[in-house]
Order: structure tokens, then C-alpha cells, then sequence
């Protein structure tokens, strides 16, 4: 789910859009292909979920938006975003606190 990359980390993401709220809801797959899944109030329109999961990983670790990038998956329900400038062990610790 997270992996170290130069610039910060990235984290594999399984998005739920349509859902009532923005919120973490567990994890989907196990191990290495494990992923975050987040259900996300935006729809799958004109790149909605997409914001609404980049504003809502920017509050959550603490970054700005222009911190947070999509690497992989934008038309799918699986993505990958970098997280710049957040490090492994930041990221770990507030996943334990979610999950």
C-alpha cells in the first residue's frame, strides 16, 4: 500500500466513489497489492472523485494539494498518488491510526 519514492511516498489507493461521505473504510486485497479504500463523496464525472481524493489525502497527511499527484489510475478505481514531502514512517503512523 505505501512504498518509499524520492520525492515522498506513494500510497495505492482503492476509491468508492458516490458514496455519502469522504472517509477511509478499510483496506481492499491483502499484501503487496493490498490498497486504501476510500469512499468519496464526488461522483466519477468530469474528474470529480479525482479532486475531491486529492483534497481529501492533502488534509489528511498534512500537505497542500499541489503535494499530492496521481502517478497512476486516474480513469480507474484503483490509483496511486505520490505524496511529496510526507516519509514512511509519517505516513505508517497515521494509517495505524485509521485502520
Amino acid at each position: 500500500m505505501l512504498r518509499v519514492n524520492p520525492a515522498g511516498v506513494t500510497l495505492a489507493v482503492r476509491a468508492q466513489p458516490g458514496a455519502k461521505k469522504t472517509a477511509i473504510t478499510g483496506v481492499y486485497g491483502e499484501g503487496a497489492a493490498a490498497q486504501l479504500k476510500i469512499a468519496v463523496h464526488a461522483p466519477p464525472l468530469e474528474g470529480r472523485a479525482n479532486q475531491a481524493l486529492t483534497s481529501f489525502l492533502a488534509d489528511t497527511f498534512g500537505v497542500p494539494k499541489n503535494a499530492v499527484e496521481i502517478t497512476t489510475g486516474e480513469l480507474s478505481r484503483s490509483k496511486v498518488f505520490l505524496l511529496r514531502g510526507v516519509t514512511l514512517a509519517q505516513a505508517e503512523v497515521l494509517l495505524a491510526e485509521w485502520l
